[in-house]
């Protein structure tokens, strides 16, 4: 507009000295120049000069008209930019289309009404201009948008209404697949939750049956055994001793079998305890050193702090079983997104079969956990990450 404004300028500058440049030749003639002829000439540059300052005059009106007219176009896509924040404000399906009938009639200043996909709209009485603007997601027409108003509509008006029906349309397809997502990830905590959960009973009831059961029975057999040893001939006696070594090896892994398929420690003291006294037990069986620093787990329930043990606890295994390594630390941190991250570390050779970590993963994906696996190129160590969603605390 400006630049329009300084080319009128010079326009007429231009013209005003051709004006004076005529008039100056005309003088400079002198008596060579008749009077009729100067005359003429001083009345077709005055005529020049008349149609100058017309053609200024309606250059002026035209820029001011070019100028009202993009203050209003500014301020209508101003409000437009409003208007489509105010739609994509976080709600439903229905909310979105609600906030951009309510921003059409603000922005039209008209009557404004949603209509279902083959509803058609009522027609306009006492003079009064309608159009019908149709909200489509992917080529499927899913309402439309009736606008109603005394002032007639201009083509523009038309294109902007079709501009936010657009936008409106997308939000809203963009809310309902967040609804649905919602609805999927919920019913998926929920499957999750019953995994864990008849994973967990399942434990317990095998714990409790060979505590009270095959454990009990060999314990009994292992004292008849040993009242038994006294009558045994001598020549007999290092066999003896033999079953009841092994016998006593057998108590002791089903022991261990059971107290590994629900740790009493984890059910009476916590989450901390029972990975420190693991961490302990295998520490002075193996000669190493386990670093423990899992406090921030205990925000979680029991059902996943208990999956989580388990998923600790075979990874450690398995990497003694490949090393055994000199050095290990499991860590529970809290993540910036309000998740916890777990990993587990060691200084072990690599592993070669993955089949210990695919397990694993399985059992990440249970408590709908992000497992990971990195292992060093030189194959001086290994660390396992579990990262557990922030829903998994509350």
């Amino acid at each position: 507009m400006r630049f329009a404004k300084r080319s009128s300028i010079r326009a007429g500058l231009l013209l005003a000295a051709a004006f004076f440049a005529a008039l100056a030749a005309a003088l400079y003639a002198g008596s060579g120049v008749t009077l009729l002829g100067a005359a003429r000439l001083i009345a077709a540059v005055a005529a020049l000069a008349l149609a100058a300052a017309y053609l200024i005059l309606a250059q002026r009106d035209r820029h001011r008209e070019i100028e009202v007219e993009l203050a209003g176009q500014a301020i209508f896509l101003e409000a437009l930019i409003e208007s489509m924040h105010a739609i994509a404000a976080p709600g439903g399906h229905d909310a979105v289309l609600e906030r951009a009938r309510v921003e059409a009639e603000h922005l039209f200043t008209a009557k404004a009404e949603l209509l279902g996909p083959h509803e058609q709209p009522v027609a306009a009485s006492n003079g009064r201009q309608g159009i019908l603007v149709p909200l489509r997601v992917r080529d499927e027409q899913i309402g439309a948008l009736h606008l109603v108003r005394t002032a007639a509509f201009a083509r523009a008006d038309v294109a902007r209404a079709t501009v936010l029906a657009d936008f409106a349309a997308r939000e809203s397809e963009n809310a309902r697949l967040l609804e649905d997502a919602k609805v999927r990830e919920a019913e998926r905590a929920r499957l999750s939750e019953q995994i864990v959960s008849a994973e967990q009973d399942e434990r317990r009831r095998l714990a409790l049956f060979l505590h009270d059961g095959p454990v009990q029975s060999m314990s009994g057999m292992a004292l008849m055994l040993d009242a038994l040893r006294e009558s045994v001939a001598p020549e007999s006696l290092p066999v003896m001793e033999k079953v009841l070594k092994q016998h006593r090896e057998t108590i002791r892994a089903l022991r261990d079998l059971s107290f590994n398929l629900e740790p009493v420690v984890l059910r009476d003291q916590g989450f901390g305890p029972a990975v420190k006294a693991l961490a302990e037990q295998l520490g002075l069986e193996h000669q190493l050193q386990i670093d423990v620093d899992v406090e921030a787990a205990e925000s979680l329930g029991e059902k996943r702090q208990a999956a989580l043990y388990q998923i600790i606890r075979e990874a450690m295994s398995a990497s003694i079983r490949r090393g055994p390594p000199t050095r290990m630390s499991v860590t529970v941190t809290e993540r910036g997104d309000g998740g916890l991250l777990a990993e587990i570390v060691d200084d072990a050779p690599g592993e070669r079969r993955r089949s210990t970590f695919a397990e694993l993963a399985e059992r990440a994906r249970t408590l709908n956990a992000r497992f990971e696996v990195d292992q060093k190129p030189d194959d001086s160590g290994t660390t396992v990450r579990v990262s557990l969603p922030a829903y998994a605390t509350e």
